[in-house]
């Protein structure tokens, strides 16, 4: 026989599970009517008013009246409230980005530093505490801050919240979590950069209804990648999965610091296109717009031999995980531009499995933040309750 406490705790756990479906919904899909919620989710009209007002109440969604004449009783909009939000940080070795990103994806704000030379783990926490004190203009119109999503370009185990290895800063086997979210008063959660860009391109941008992709991202640090297949991202018995920058491309070629020789990650490099334009520093915006008007004969080369290069890596990803979309992000979103309709082309005529279609990212310099918000997002969304 059921004790009443067991049904007590049946029923709570029910509803606590019925919350989190109704905000995750509102985050990711959103803003939804009242009539919508009730047709995705299959409860009645009465369940889905009392889960909505729930969520009201704790301001984690608001309501709003429909726009527009509609006959019949119009269906209350749901949307979230975007004052509930995170910190995002992105290290890398040429600056640090901080953003303040609420529920549903919004981006408040965001700040770019340029650092003098690559920051050890100590500065860049140092830098990150100055720029959250740059932002309290933005912060103090935010309702509530949940915590902190380091997107690392590197091996971080999120369970630990220790960096394996980040190689381009040179970071070891340290602690992350720990020294950022002292630094900001917040509880911090990390991950790997590309990652993190894969999971906000499913969730917010281009891959959004895609069940199988690929995501490259290509930042100053170098080349990672994330793997979506089933609508689940694939990340390995440790979360290193995705490694994909240390593809062999060119047999022979650059040494990598993987300590093998024509890697992707050593082969396509932002450097490398910034260097051939003439230009030292500036960072992705400087090469698209260098890319985008009328190159000259030495960043054209240099584009045109690693869109080449690029296209063997994703041959090999189309032929070992037969995604239906690959996205590429950061300075390679800059090449699919340059590439036109011929890099697609390309990866089609190689691949043995059916056509793929490859996209630049749509979040743009935004991307990672949105990815690392998300990460933080995530112990609110499982229990609003």
């Amino acid at each position: 026989m059921r004790s009443a406490q067991g049904t007590v705790n049946g029923t709570e756990g029910l509803r606590a599970q019925n919350l989190s479906q109704i905000l995750t919904m509102v985050h990711r899909d959103g803003p939804l009517s009242r009539a919508e919620l009730t047709r995705r989710t299959g409860f009645n009209r009465s369940t889905v008013g009392a889960l909505v007002l729930a969520l009201t109440e704790k301001n984690l969604v608001r309501e709003t009246e429909p726009v527009g004449g509609r006959v019949g009783r119009p269906s209350p909009i749901v949307r979230v409230n975007p004052g509930i939000a995170a910190l995002a940080v992105n290290p890398d070795i040429d600056a640090l980005t901080v953003g303040v990103v609420g529920l549903g994806g919004h981006v408040h704000a965001r700040v770019r530093r340029e650092t003098a030379g690559i920051p050890t783990l100590e500065e860049a926490v140092r830098l990150t505490g100055a720029m959250v004190s740059e932002l309290q203009p933005v912060l103090g119109g935010i309702d509530r801050l949940l915590g902190v999503g380091i997107a690392l370009p590197g091996l971080v185990n999120a369970g630990t919240g220790r960096v394996l290895v980040a190689p381009h800063l040179g970071w070891r086997d340290a602690d992350l979590t720990g020294p950022f979210g002292t630094a900001v008063d917040l509880p911090a959660v990390a991950a790997n950069d590309a990652s993190l860009g894969s999971l906000a391109e499913s969730i917010f941008g281009a891959a959004v209804g895609v069940a199988d992709s690929v995501y490259l991202n290509g930042s100053a640090s170098g080349i990672g990648g994330g793997i979506v297949t089933g609508r689940t991202q694939l990340v390995g018995s440790r979360g290193y999965g995705g490694e994909l920058g240390h593809t062999l491309v060119r047999p022979g070629g650059s040494s990598c610091h993987c300590g093998r020789s024509g890697c992707l990650d050593a082969e396509v490099r932002l450097e490398r296109l910034l260097g051939a334009a003439g230009l030292d520093g500036g960072g992705i915006e400087a090469l698209e717009d260098v890319l985008a008007d009328s190159p000259g004969p030495d960043i054209r080369s240099e584009a045109e031999r690693q869109v080449e290069l690029l296209t063997v890596a994703l041959v090999n990803f189309v032929n070992i995980f037969d995604p239906a979309l690959i996205i590429l992000g950061g300075f390679l979103g800059s090449l699919v531009d340059f590439a036109g309709t011929s890099l697609e082309d390309q990866v089609n005529s190689a691949s043995l499995a059916g056509r793929v279609t490859v996209r630049r990212a749509a979040l743009g310099p935004e991307l990672l933040l949105v990815g690392a918000a998300e990460l933080a997002f995530q112990p609110l969304l499982a229990s609003p309750a």
